[in-house]
């Protein structure tokens, strides 16, 4: 696409969003204005919960990541936007590297977020945390078999595996974390043995990976813990089981939800007020309760479902590595045809 048309499309995506509550062109001093890749009903009983608290309204836009952080850029100093909240470090690293966020030094989030889940600079936090590991059929996969994200592209599960197109974000983030702790050679090397190893061209969506192993096309994948989370709500009995990768080295790779105060926010003060509460246990276990998702907190506990899965050690890789690593990933990939 060029320039032009990127330019054009953000223009129409601006113009003819309706998920953008007029409202916001009255904003008064005490509202803030949130961008968001995260569904409404992800955010909207976050938002009301922080008004409840504070009396601050928060009008919200909710769409495409891309479009979005393009909208803020072409917008500048005229933005409407006070937060951007996506989905995926890779994300957050990106919008960062356009230089939409402004730095925020808060204790209370230093408190209530790890480190490794936020953005050494403090330009963005997370604010849920969804685990990727390893999905196997309980019918055809003996778990002592499993054992780490490398091992997937050893000889025996040739045509077993199924896997998430490349082009997805949480893709890109998961190679890029085995760049910087195994480096090329030995990533290139895993990479090449999950094509070889692959059932199927890769899928679409994390949800498509799951059915393609009810289904028999495969017995084990990698998918974000949330996924299967939903599926079992659903289908408590379901044939499937998570394992948890890499427990005896480097831990399982995890990804963020999470947000950052945009550089032009007109409403700096209300704005970090929210990223604080974002961060609270108050607001972590609407997280939990609506997604499925981990707490990015320690001083919560995961949901009586999840907890269901057993504890596991995190990757504890700052997550902005997986921004700074992505482009690398992406070429990895390439070469060795993951499509």
């Amino acid at each position: 696409m060029t320039k032009l048309k990127l330019i054009l499309s953000v223009l129409v995506f601006a113009i003819f969003s309706t998920s953008f509550s007029t409202a916001v062109l009255a904003a008064t001093s005490d509202s803030i204005t949130v961008y968001s890749t995260r569904k409404e009903h992800l955010i909207k009983p976050l938002f009301d919960a922080f008004t409840s608290n504070t009396g601050i309204e928060v009008k919200y836009l909710t769409g495409n990541g891309g479009a979005l952080i393009e909208r803020i850029k072409l917008e500048g100093k005229r933005t409407k936007a006070d937060m951007f909240i996506t989905v995926d470090a890779g994300n957050l690293w990106y919008a960062a590297s356009q230089n939409l966020f402004q730095q925020v030094k808060s204790e209370i989030i230093n408190n209530n977020i790890p480190d490794h889940l936020r953005d050494p600079e403090g330009f963005w936090t997370g604010l849920s945390v969804r685990a990727r590991t390893i999905i196997y059929s309980t019918e055809r996969v003996d778990p002592t078999e499993l054992s780490t994200y490398q091992d997937l592209a050893d000889k025996k599960w040739k045509g077993r595996l199924c896997l998430r197109t490349s082009k997805k974000v949480y893709t890109k983030s998961l190679v890029a974390s085995l760049i910087y702790h195994d480096g090329q050679k030995t990533t290139t090397d895993v990479v090449k043995g999950w094509v070889d190893n692959l059932a199927a061209t890769p899928n679409a969506e994390d949800n498509h990976v799951m059915s393609a192993i009810l289904a028999g096309q495969c017995d084990v994948g990698i998918v974000n813990t949330y996924y299967f989370g939903r599926l079992q709500a659903e289908k408590p009995n379901v044939a499937l089981k998570l394992f948890w990768a890499n427990q005896g080295s480097t831990g399982t790779h995890v990804n963020i939800s999470g947000a950052g105060v945009t550089k032009h926010s007109s409403n700096k003060e209300n704005s970090i007020k929210l990223l604080e509460f974002l961060s609270s246990i108050e607001a972590q276990k609407i997280y939990v309760d609506l997604n499925k998702e981990y707490p990015a907190s320690q001083k919560l506990k995961a949901d009586n479902l999840i907890a269901q899965w057993g504890d596991f050690n995190q990757d504890k890789m700052n997550l902005s590595v997986a921004g700074k690593n992505q482009a690398d990933a992406v070429a990895l990939m390439q070469r060795e045809g993951y499509r």
